[in-house]
């Protein structure tokens, strides 16, 4: 799909905007979804002058990752490009990552032994905050150097947050990071083993394995964030860049390294921000509006409370959107999309696979058919339900930027 688009490029430098309001779909808690409850004035102005629909971010009844249904989001069918949330942190976070490198994202987690058997009682450690996460880091580093030959590396992220890559005396290919995830998903279950789901990919289990050993043995004296959960292991990968493939300047406008790492592997700039809120976001976008043709911004916080099973909280994250969406409309950006990468509705405490609200604005919209940016709502709209990895389509269409296919 994005060869097409690519082949159909005709920019005429407008200004478009995609908003990921990250999990921001949701299923009723007991009568109402969390966009249905909270109050979005705003966006309801904003909804009737606009095309409406709902995005499946992979397929019918297929649960995301944050990586995959981002890749869609930008175009890419996540079916080709399966990229590891490890690469993706890691480049997040700055972190140089070579021919010879493993990159793995890493959650510090909270255990406890019963009946002699290691158990997760919370994935996240409690959100430790950063501060604590850098001490802990500091740690790791001074007692995990190397192992086997193999050099190890952490660094920091937000909150449980981290990253380790590994860097081995030969060059290592994808087929050499087929590791199993050890995060169950679910407290209450043992860690699972990082094992190898191919032959090529042995080595690499048998140094996750040792690398965990020596992790728990630091930690274990740590009150919360005494272990470890690792998933996404992955090297890097080729993709075909925005500026290579559509000719435009992209930039992204995250606070969190994940989504930072995937704007920069399909070539978005990342702009800094003086403070890491929705205002300080608005402001970057702001000071560089003449800069760039395409912005990504990402919304963390409606995701962080679906998983937490927080309703009331994520109800109050879309309102705190909806109040400063103003500022963004007002910077008369040719196209306004507003999705999420997937929905997690806090009754599940988790990533879900059900259809993800959609809205395009601009001066080509079929409007009028929505009422309110809710799940229900946009299902009335004419987009209908469509693959994630065809909205970018829709907004370079809207734009403007896309010539006729064929004679």
């Amino acid at each position: 799909m994005h060869l097409l688009r690519s082949s159909l490029k005709n920019f005429n430098k407008s200004k478009n905007i995609l908003i990921v309001l990250d999990g921001v779909g949701g299923i009723p808690n007991k009568y109402k979804t969390e966009l249905e409850f909270a109050k979005t004035p705003n966006l309801n102005k904003l909804i009737k002058k606009s095309e409406t629909g709902c995005h499946i971010p992979i397929k019918e009844g297929i649960t995301p990752g944050s990586g995959s249904a981002h890749l869609a989001l930008f175009g890419y069918d996540p079916l080709d490009f399966n990229i590891g949330r490890g690469v993706l942190e890691a480049l997040g976070l700055d972190i140089d990552i070579g021919s010879k490198d493993l990159a793995i994202r890493g959650n510090f987690a909270s255990v406890e032994y019963k009946n002699k058997k290691l158990i997760v009682t919370d994935r996240r450690a409690g959100r430790i905050i950063t501060e604590e996460n850098n001490r802990i880091v500091k740690k790791l580093s001074q007692n995990i150097k190397i192992i086997d030959k193999y050099k190890i590396f952490f660094k920091s992220g937000l909150e449980h947050r981290f990253v380790c890559k590994i860097s081995s005396p030969n060059k290592i290919s994808k087929d050499e990071c087929n590791i199993q995830d050890t995060d169950p998903q679910i407290v209450g279950q043992s860690p699972l083993d990082p094992i190898n789901l191919n032959k090529k990919s042995l080595q690499t289990s048998i140094i996750i394995k040792k690398l965990l050993d020596k992790i728990k043995n630091v930690l274990k004296q740590e009150k919360n964030a005494n272990f470890a959960l690792l998933r996404g292991f992955s090297s890097y990968p080729t993709i075909p860049t925005f500026d290579n493939l559509y000719g435009i300047k992209s930039a992204s406008v995250t606070t969190y390294p994940m989504y930072k790492g995937i704007g920069r592997l399909v070539g978005m700039e990342p702009l800094p921000l003086n403070t890491n809120s929705l205002q300080g976001q608005i402001t970057a976008i702001k000071a560089n509006i003449n800069n760039y043709d395409f912005f990504y911004l990402h919304i963390k916080k409606t995701d962080s409370y679906g998983e937490d099973g927080n309703f009331k909280e994520k109800v109050k994250e879309i309102e705190k959107f909806d109040k400063l969406l103003p500022q963004l409309i007002n910077l008369n950006f040719n196209v306004v999309a507003i999705t999420g990468d997937h929905s997690t509705p806090s009754r599940m405490k988790s990533h879900s696979w059900h259809p993800v609200p959609v809205l395009i604005r601009s001066d080509n919209s079929y409007n009028g058919l929505s009422k309110r940016f809710t799940e229900s709502e946009c299902l009335k709209g004419s987009l209908g339900i469509f693959e994630a990895k065809h909205l970018l389509t829709y907004i370079f269409a809207h734009a403007g930027n896309l010539d006729k296919f064929g004679a």
